[in-house]
């Protein structure tokens, strides 16, 4: 990030997406989350014409398919046991350990988005060639640039995310106002259930932490990934004093504690972008009954209302999250490979997947509205 330096970043890079701020990036590179020895070395692109960066990605050599949210394991299987070629390395164009939709080609303004798209689909795999990568992977990049990428050859992949969308609403009750009795029933209970517990509940900014308490944030983060056999220790504690100096007041953490005590129980690390919450990592040193649902969640509505932003992106999978009002959303990425049989392949499986996805969207958000 350095080398392509932060002045040059700052101009291209849109401020309402945290995760692509240089500071966010830069931090993963300056605390040594992401490097060679981790699967995830940097080699972020610029477009120049006549002198003038044009537009940038944060794009890495992959050496595996960790942390990265859109899975092509089945991709590497076949292309190494049935075609006898190496899926590793790859170049992924992407924010590392983050599954949240954005631009992933940054173009200055007032210039054309489709011409760039163009040049990344056409540039992106003769990169990948002269490197020695076996294909290029753009994801989560936002619905249109997907469909820019995609009318400029590249692969159209969909997936499935549950969003949280504000109509508007005044106060959390506005917004049960929405659901059936029986279904606004049950949330109630969960919330009610979890203030019976008498926690003292959190809602801070990075910037008002303590090193103590960004050090508990930490903690809550390592039992969560420690606790699961796919779990990894992706991020570090010099990452989340890092990132709470330089973009403290994006980061919000939702702590819950018992009462008289000043270390948290359990917790959640969102990160604040203009109009979007993006809920990120959640831990707790003791399970509670719906004590998840309050922090990660609902405490997450709240702060949307609260705030007026419009979205809340709560993180990959969860269909649990559809009976609390999160609907289900597609998101996208975007795939070129060199092989052309393992591109055929590809292709037809990213085809034949997105039209499943987009049609299950539609008939589960139809659903919601009528049964919510």
């Amino acid at each position: 990030m350095r080398a392509v330096g932060e002045p040059t970043w700052r101009a291209l890079a849109d401020p309402r997406y945290p995760f692509l701020s240089f500071a966010w990036l830069d931090a993963l590179e300056a605390t040594g989350c992401v490097g060679a020895e981790r699967g995830w070395l940097p080699l972020h692109l610029t477009l120049e014409e006549g002198g003038q960066v044009l537009a940038a990605a944060p794009a890495y050599v992959k050496g595996n398919s960790e942390g990265e949210f859109v899975f092509d394991y089945a991709w590497a299987s076949h292309a190494e046991g049935r075609l006898g070629i190496d899926y590793y390395p790859k170049l992924v164009v992407a924010v590392p350990f983050t599954p949240a939709t954005g631009p992933r080609l940054l173009i200055a303004p007032g210039v054309d988005a489709a011409r760039v798209a163009r040049a990344f689909a056409e540039g992106l795999p003769a990169l990948a060639e002269r490197i020695g990568a076996s294909s290029a992977h753009v994801l989560f990049p936002t619905a249109a640039e997907a469909d820019r990428l995609e009318a400029a050859g590249m692969a159209h992949r969909a997936g499935l995310q549950f969003h949280w969308e504000n109509a508007g609403y005044t106060c959390f009750d506005d917004f049960l106002a929405g659901f059936t009795a029986k279904r606004r029933h049950q949330l109630r209970r969960e919330r009610r259930e979890v203030a019976q517990e008498g926690l003292v509940f959190e809602s801070l900014l990075g910037s008002a932490l303590d090193a103590a308490r960004i050090d508990a944030a930490y903690e809550l983060y390592l039992t969560t990934v420690d606790k699961f056999v796919w779990g990894r220790r992706y991020l570090n504690r010099e990452f989340f004093h890092e990132i709470c100096s330089t973009m403290g007041d994006q980061v919000l953490l939702v702590f819950a504690r018992e009462p008289g005590k000043s270390a948290p129980l359990a917790g959640a690390f969102n990160l604040l972008g203009s109009d979007t919450l993006y809920g990120r990592y959640w831990g707790a040193h003791q399970e509670r009954r719906f004590l998840h649902f309050e922090v990660c969640y609902y405490r997450g509505i709240d702060e949307c209302i609260a705030r007026g932003l419009v979205r809340f992106e709560p993180g990959a999978g969860g269909e649990h999250k559809a009976a609390r009002g999160f609907a289900p959303t597609v998101t996208h990425s975007c795939h070129s490979v060199l092989d052309p049989r393992l591109d055929r392949a590809v292709r037809d499986f990213v085809q034949r997947e997105r039209a499943a996805v987009v049609e299950h969207v539609a008939r589960e958000r139809d659903l919601s509205r009528r049964c919510r």
